[in-house]
């Protein structure tokens, strides 16, 4: 599969995203025999990538890695920060976060926190970022009032950002007291700000955000240790196959949806 070439150095361990690109830059990568220009695609499977004149060759990548931790507040979900803020690439240790092409899955927002899968694997993190794939996601979040059941039902079935509705959303309230709500938000989508820009037109504010679970992969497992915020482990074989299901079931969809539009037009 065809990538930017700066972005399969980086997923390979030879350099960071950003110095894969001053390399580039520099006129220091080749792609068969040619010097790569930023921004260009290679596949690794039948290109050739030199870096410094040394050929880059598929034993050279590093093995796959897939990690959840709970990120905490203040953290960005990034490699790099213009700000210098840190990121979650500063909560693992040296052997992971240098030279492996470990990455986060997706955004949650610095002043949220919770569960964020991280990985090597490319074509993993391309298919689970795809909006097509709605993979879900569980929320605690706490809000600054009480919601009545009209907003609650509203939210429930989509409310209209940016002049686009929202996909429909399971929503429970876990505990009331007279001036906060906790709730459980499960949601099939991921536009930014989503919840806390949801819960700003229905006239409150968002106190807290945590995300619990990505699909089936939680924070706090039965049969595992709680992950504590900043704390990471690996995944377990059957979450990566969870993963790696969810993506082949929304590819197939698609491929429902495309024959039945097919069949319809004939």
């Amino acid at each position: 599969m065809a990538e930017r070439v700066q972005k399969i150095l980086s997923q390979w361990g030879i350099a960071s995203r950003r110095k894969a690109e001053q390399l580039i830059l520099e006129g220091r990568v080749r792609l068969n025999g040619q010097v790569v220009q930023l921004g260009q695609q290679a596949d690794p499977e039948c290109d050739q990538l030199e870096v410094d004149g040394q050929l880059i060759q598929q034993c050279d990548r590093p093995k796959l890695i897939y990690l959840l931790i709970n990120k905490p507040l203040g953290v960005v979900s990034t490699c790099h920060d213009p700000q210098n803020r840190p990121t979650v690439l500063d909560l693992l240790p040296k052997h992971l976060s240098c030279g492996q092409g470990i990455h986060p899955v997706g955004r949650l927002d610095v002043n949220s926190t919770g569960a964020l899968i991280l990985t090597n694997d490319g074509q993993l993190t391309l298919s689970l970022t795809h909006p097509r794939y709605h993979l879900p996601k569980t929320y605690e979040v706490l809000i600054d009032g009480n919601l009545s059941e009209v907003s609650l039902q509203k939210w429930r079935e989509g409310v209209m950002l940016e002049g686009k509705r929202t996909l429909p959303a399971q929503i429970k309230v876990l505990d009331l007291t007279p001036h906060h709500s906790l709730l459980q938000v499960i949601l099939t989508e991921g536009r930014n700000r989503q919840i806390r820009r949801v819960v700003e037109q229905l006239g409150f504010q968002v106190l807290k955000l945590h995300r619990t679970a990505i699909g089936l992969i939680q924070l706090n497992p039965h049969l595992l240790p709680p992950l504590s915020l900043g704390d990471y482990r690996l995944l377990e074989p059957w979450e990566i196959a969870f993963l790696q299901q969810h993506i082949h079931l929304g590819i197939g969809k698609k491929l429902h949806r495309q024959n039945h539009y097919v069949s319809q037009k004939a």
